[in-house]
């Protein structure tokens, strides 16, 4: 089944391809990109929350053999308002396990990244359980080479405790696609630039 939000799409993501397939006998095509004028509304920050830990270990996958829960691959574009991709920013994140808990003594669930050549990045990680008092989220700091920061979240789509979550966005829900085992979201970050 495939779930998408309302937010714009401003690129097709070269992991998801320019198709998302439905069911067996439907397959749904992403929206048109939306900033082809130049004039992209830049994604919005949103609360960093008390566990950020910086120096974070570079890497795509933040999986390792411990890791319980449902796999999530997180991919998409980091581009400029003008709908340029920004090559080599830094995309850290940390999130929540399976149980809700975060590591504030290590670096599980933590890590950083760059975009490449074509402003792309692939994120893989687990669906995090229920913080205390907040609904499933994903944070993010997005750097970008000229020193801009963007602090956020992502969020996924048709939870029930959105509605509840005083910091909830839904600019800043991820398209989401379930599969076999997995889930796949894919979000677009739209830098300021310096």
């Amino acid at each position: 089944m495939i779930i998408l939000s309302r937010r714009r799409i401003l690129q097709v993501s070269p992991f998801l391809g320019a198709v998302i397939a439905g069911s067996a006998q439907t397959a749904q095509l992403l929206p048109t990109p939306a900033c082809d004028d130049g004039d992209a509304d830049p994604t919005a920050p949103n609360d960093e929350g008390p566990y950020f830990k910086p120096r974070s270990p570079e890497r795509a996958s933040l999986l390792d053999s411990a890791t319980g829960g449902t796999k999530l691959v997180v991919s998409g574009m980091v581009v400029s308002a003008g709908c340029k991709p920004i090559a080599n920013t830094v995309l850290d994140f940390w999130q929540a396990d399976d149980a809700g808990q975060y590591d504030n003594t290590g670096f599980k669930l933590r890590g950083h990244q760059r975009t490449d050549a074509n402003g792309a990045f692939r994120l893989e990680t687990i669906v995090p359980g229920f913080y205390p008092g907040r609904t499933r989220h994903i944070h993010v700091k997005a750097m970008s080479p000229g020193g801009v920061v963007l602090t956020t979240q992502l969020y996924f789509p048709c939870e029930s405790r959105n509605a509840r979550d005083g910091l909830f966005r839904p600019d800043l829900v991820m398209n989401l696609a379930e599969g076999s085992g997995q889930q796949t979201g894919h979000f677009d970050f739209v830098l300021k630039t310096a």
